[in-house]
């Protein structure tokens, strides 16, 4: 079974026992109930107007802090000599989907 979950004003396709990245939650936060937006079952497929009735995604948080690739920023003028760099790195928190009831 599959299900679409929103967290932090994202969507995203999940099975159980799947690990995901997701924008960094606040600190503290050890579980997650999650409504479904849409759930996929062999050939049957529910679209929740706007949830799916009954349907609950529970996930834990494995790890509270992980950092993405870092993304590099370049502001150039030519003919001037002028150039500058910066960088920047997003900062998410991995999840793993438990159960979809």
């Amino acid at each position: 079974m599959k299900a679409v979950i929103k967290v932090g004003g994202k969507q995203y396709i999940v099975a159980e026992k799947e690990t995901l990245l997701v924008d960094r939650l606040p600190d503290g936060t050890k579980e997650l109930a999650l409504d479904a937006l849409l759930t996929i079952d062999g050939d049957k497929t529910v679209v929740g107007t706007p949830l799916v009735k009954g349907v609950k995604v529970s996930a834990k948080v494995t790890e509270a802090e992980v950092k993405g690739d870092k993304v590099r920023i370049i502001r150039y003028k030519s003919k001037k000599r002028v150039h500058k760099e910066t960088g920047h790195r997003q900062k998410y928190s991995e999840i793993q989907i438990t159960s979809i009831k």
